[in-house]
């Protein structure tokens, strides 16, 4: 039994790995493209339209992960309620996505001042954010469609989907910056059009004879998204404390520094998604086993499965920080064309302690889902709260006062180790419940 939990969560956790490294891929495509072909400034204007982006992708999530995950719960009593779910959450994602696409064709000047746009970057992150905006529908649904079909019982057709749509961004992303020379626009338009792939693969899903999941007319009802919305919470907080973070680290570098200190964290930033998103995989991975089991009450298995995850994003934060502090020169150099020196000292500074983080990001990750898909919501969510807003704010601006943009840095790693030491003290509490 133990052995082929294991080959399950191995199997799980690998491709959600590997999709969510996809989909990280969609904006580190964008900030290498944009570095090369654009310079610092559009490097700049790429990192402070991020938070809007992480807004988006987090409204899919919130939606997503909370259906899926109440899905999940409940596929083995009542298998009939997964189109319900899907139908019901579904419509309200095209609405709210429809929404920022209003605001893409009518409001993204002031968007992208009250984002921090100086009259250097402004007009980079203007052609930016409208495509990325009127697209939004299309994001937000793809992490809507990626969610369920996970917790179906098809992981590998969504590793497929966005492996797929990142090298199709990849490509396009180099394809419309340089060949055809469209700079922003053609970053962005490249990043549009990927999740538009992804879904079409995903609509794969409808042959495969074993699945729940469907599409059929069912009026939004509010128990049902009231009841998601609480279980997709910590997702959306998780994916919108990124958001958020960045948002602050940019007005504060902004006020010590300038942009290029900006566009120095973009890379820091970047780097630091790709950590992230391997761990949000991981935990993804093990969050349908969690919840199916502990629905059967396996007690054994839930903490199986908790254990893996545990085991496997501390082994990627440490391999991920090892190498980028060994190679720290040539991957800002990827991102420096112009051969910036003051951007090549704050990211040298900046990466031993920023990405320092790697070590304990993973784990908080993980203990916050799995919070979630044990029916923890209230852990979850406080763990999701104080390592995204409520520790790293103040710790962002006060040792940014204190010490520089060095302070800067130190604010994230400060951050997940107390966020874990808090972490370890719900396990303990809870241990009862999982033995």
């Amino acid at each position: 039994m133990e052995s082929t939990l294991k080959k399950e969560l191995t199997g799980y956790v690998s491709r959600n790995v590997l999709s969510m490294l996809g989909l990280s891929l969609y904006i580190l495509a964008d900030t290498y493209f944009i570095a090369n072909g654009v310079g610092p400034f559009g490097l700049t204007a790429l990192n402070l339209a991020l938070p809007l982006f992480n807004l988006i992708n987090g409204l899919g999530l919130l939606l997503g992960m909370g259906g899926a995950t109440l899905f999940s719960l409940h596929k083995t009593t009542h298998p009939e309620r997964g189109k319900q779910y899907f139908s019901q959450l579904g419509l309200i994602g095209i609405g709210v996505g429809l929404l920022f696409t209003l605001a893409g064709l009518l409001f993204v000047e002031p968007l992208g001042a009250i984002l921090g746009g100086s009259a250097e970057t402004l007009p980079y992150l203007i052609l930016y954010l409208r495509v990325i905006l009127i697209a939004a529908p299309f994001f937000l649904l793809n992490n809507f469609v990626l969610s369920f079909v996970r917790n179906d019982n098809n992981p590998h057709l969504t590793m497929v989907a966005m492996l797929a749509s990142s090298l199709f961004n990849i490509l396009f992303d180099y394809l419309l910056v340089f060949p055809l020379g469209m700079g922003m626009t053609g970053a962005a338009l490249a990043t549009a059009v990927s999740p538009i792939l992804s879904l079409a693969i995903l609509s794969f899903h409808r042959k495969k004879a074993s699945r729940l999941l469907g599409i059929e007319y069912a009026v939004p009802k509010l128990k049902v998204v009231w009841e998601s919305l609480k279980l997709g919470v910590p997702s959306f907080l998780t994916e919108m404390s990124n958001g958020v973070s960045i948002l602050v680290f940019n007005i504060v570098l902004l006020s010590l520094a300038g942009d290029i200190a900006v566009a120095a964290f973009g890379i820091l930033a970047n780097i630091f998604l790709i950590g992230l998103s391997m761990f949000t995989g991981t935990a993804q991975g093990i969050q349908p086993i969690v919840s199916r089991e502990f629905g059967r009450k396996n007690n054994a298995s839930v903490r199986l499965a908790l254990r893996f995850g545990l085991i496997v994003s501390f082994i990627l934060g440490c391999l991920m920080y090892l190498l980028v502090w060994l190679f720290k020169l040539p991957i800002i150099n990827l991102f420096n064309s112009t051969n910036n020196q003051e951007l090549i000292s704050y990211a040298v500074q900046g990466i031993p302690v920023y990405l320092f983080s790697f070590l304990f990001s993973g784990l908080n990750v993980v203990f916050s889902i799995f919070y979630a898909s044990i029916a923890q919501a209230k852990q979850s969510f406080i763990l999701v709260l104080l390592r995204g807003y409520l520790l790293l704010i103040p710790a962002v601006f006060i040792l940014g006062k204190l010490f520089g943009v060095e302070g800067v840095w130190s604010s994230l790693p400060l951050t997940e180790i107390l966020t874990l030491g808090i972490a370890l003290l719900f396990m303990h509490r809870i241990r009862k419940q999982i033995d």
